[in-house]
């Protein structure tokens, strides 16, 4: 395998705290060195002035549709979309068809993604047998296949002794449980965030205590199993607020926000674009503060894309009948950079959240440019413009809310094991 020598870039690797102009030395797909001038004239040079070098974005929870919906994306295609965005690991939910719930389909993913993907893909197994919430699943023997955590995401475990006995089985098997929190005889027909908007539209609305009242219940099961607690993308101050004072008392939780819930409020569905309706809903100015807040206190550990893709046909219909969710791999960065340069978050808590914090919750090896961690890496010029088009992008879908939108920060180049798998001018590469 070739050595590789990263020259002159902003090396940001949270795991040690690092953040300074430094050259970064792969060998056999492993980090060698990291320093501030390094002669290695033999290896293959990449020019990395001007741009940040960190450790391979990776993130906790995103949605590739295989098996059984591959006409809204694929292991390939998301692969490919996540490495153009600079993930280097993508944690796949299991609400596919056939859900993966059974070794055979974990296996399935697995091999897909060895064959097919330029990034690495970690399956994420169901919690319960068909996402019903009634049946646990065999998590022993789906983490002997490969699973890195259980979750029913897309729907909420409403029992709450079934939901009690998944976090006591998982902690037996050491995984994290990601729950989609919202209660849903609340939630009811709710589509956008109830408050003043839906009114206005005169859209059923999805009110925020649906989120608290489910994280309530969840926090409290998480204490008296034990079991470790990941709420998915977090839309609620009072979300943020039950994680902190959970932590605070030792709980073992930990919280995902997704760049969509940072960065835009439910004021972006008032023209009823359907690539703004997800769930949990964009919410209110108050609950958007709480979250870039509960991100950079470190209440809330990483931010994850929960890209979502639909095919057109699915979203242009009416907003009540069009299915929730936006894509998020490939703009996920620029989204999220703008609250650096609002001074919100630092250039370390950001590149934290998208790297090294992610790969503590989830126990992967990842997420740090230490040597002998493994060689994957993104290269970005934060203050690259372009312009997002959807059309022109690697997933299969079409919906987001940012197309046509000038973005600001690029990825430029994106290394998986030492191997270039994506690079600006030359798209994706598969090694």
């Amino acid at each position: 395998m070739a050595r590789v020598l990263i020259r002159g870039g902003r090396v940001i690797d949270p795991a040690v705290e690092r953040d300074e102009r430094a050259d970064v030395l792969i060998e056999d797909g492993r980090i060698a060195a990291v320093d501030a001038s390094i002669d290695a004239r033999d290896a293959e040079m990449v020019d990395a002035s001007g741009c940040w070098v960190t450790p391979g974005f990776i993130d906790l929870h995103a949605h590739l549709r295989e098996p059984g919906q591959e006409y809204k994306e694929d292991i390939a295609s998301g692969g490919s979309a996540g490495a153009a965005g600079g993930f280097t690991s993508i944690c796949c939910m299991a609400n596919t068809d056939p859900v993966n719930d059974d070794p055979s389909v974990t296996e399935y993913i697995l091999d897909r993604a060895r064959n097919e993907s330029p990034v690495k893909i970690l399956p994420v197994a169901a919690a319960t047998k068909g996402l019903k919430g009634e049946i646990m699943t065999e998590m022993a023997a789906l983490v002997e296949a490969g699973a890195v955590a259980f979750s029913d995401d897309g729907r909420t475990i409403m029992d709450s002794d079934m939901q009690r006995r998944v976090l006591e089985y998982s902690k037996m098997v050491g995984r994290p449980i990601s729950v989609h929190a919202e209660d849903l005889s609340l939630v009811r027909d709710g589509v956008v965030n109830e408050g003043p908007v839906s009114t206005k539209l005169g859209l059923p609305g999805n009110p925020a205590a649906a989120e608290t009242i489910n994280v309530s219940r969840d926090v409290h099961l998480a204490e008296i199993t034990g079991g470790h607690l990941h709420v998915g993308h977090v839309s609620t101050g009072g979300a943020v607020a039950l994680i902190r004072e959970a932590r605070a008392r030792g709980i073992h939780v930990t919280g995902e926000v997704t760049p969509h819930h940072l960065t835009l409020t439910d004021a972006e569905t008032m023209g009823y674009d359907t690539n703004t309706k997800m769930a949990p809903p964009l919410r209110g100015p108050a609950d958007v503060e709480a979250c870039i807040v509960g991100l950079a206190d470190g209440t809330l550990d990483a931010i994850a894309t929960d890209h979502a893709p639909h095919a057109v046909h699915e979203k242009e219909v009416e907003f009540t009948e069009a299915p929730p969710g936006v894509l998020g791999l490939e703009t996920a960065l620029p989204v999220v950079l703008q609250l650096v340069r609002d001074g919100r978050l630092t250039p370390m808590q950001l590149i934290a959240a998208l790297t090294f914090r992610p790969a503590k919750v989830f126990q992967l090896e990842t997420g740090r440019l230490t040597r002998g961690a493994p060689a994957d890496v993104a290269i970005f010029d934060p203050e690259r413009r372009w312009t997002y088009d959807t059309t022109k992008g690697y997933s299969k879908s079409r919906n987001s809310p940012w197309n046509g939108k000038e973005m600001i920060g690029r990825v430029v180049t994106t290394l998986v094991d030492g191997e270039v798998v994506f690079h600006v001018d030359r798209g994706v590469l598969h090694p």
